[in-house]
């Protein structure tokens, strides 16, 4: 059975994407802990992570993400603060939180999630975090170099405020290859009841 490692997301404008790579360039400026840098490019906000998917069902997928976006309308988001799991301290993760109509974001994702369901996919019972992941610590680093990057993240913000219009939900595919994964949109559906409109691109 043929099966494409897939997840449902929002995409990023290239500002924000821009407004990103500003912000690791400064937080590598800092000397931080050895980390692993996500590009900038392949950075999305998650609301569902499907795993391996039978082509087969892809259509069943595309029209849970057409029902829960015509339930929602277009809303706007921004780049909050730095911050890092499972803390400062110690962090493991480096990431910038989602501000601005997190409670649309949140409602969003919750209609996702719950339309995955009857689909066979497992629902997730931590809850809705909004953050897109800046990196991650390397197994090499020590504990002084782990505490330098928890300084750098809480002195450091995104360079302006950069806000965006969420107005499309898409359903992606992850290609995982040595250097890094690639990211391509199967297909998006439009924000908004009466706005319903569908980009296939490829299989």
């Amino acid at each position: 059975m043929e099966t494409v490692r897939a997840f449902i997301a929002i995409e990023l404008p290239d500002a924000v994407k821009e407004a990103l790579a500003d912000l690791q360039g400064r937080l590598k400026a800092s000397d931080p802990a050895p980390v692993k840098w996500v590009n900038p490019d392949g950075l999305h906000l998650t609301l569902k992570f499907l795993g391996n998917v039978a082509r087969s069902a892809i259509p069943d997928v595309e029209r849970v993400i057409a029902e829960s976006a015509q339930c929602h309308p277009p809303f706007r988001l921004s780049l909050g603060r730095t911050g890092a799991f499972p803390n400062l301290r110690t962090p493991r993760v480096a990431w910038v939180g989602i501000e601005g109509d997190t409670a649309a974001l949140a409602s969003l994702q919750e209609s996702v999630e719950r339309g995955a369901v009857p689909l066979g996919f497992k629902q997730e019972n931590r809850g809705f975090s909004a953050h897109l992941t800046l990196g991650r610590v390397r197994d090499t680093a020590s504990a002084a170099d782990a505490c330098r990057l928890g300084e750098a993240l809480w002195s450091v913000a995104p360079a302006d405020r950069v806000t965006f219009e969420v107005s499309g939900v898409s359903l992606m595919r992850s290609t995982l290859t040595r250097q890094q994964a690639i990211y391509d949109r199967l297909y998006e559906a439009a924000l908004g009841r009466g706005r319903n409109r569908y980009v296939v691109k490829g299989p």
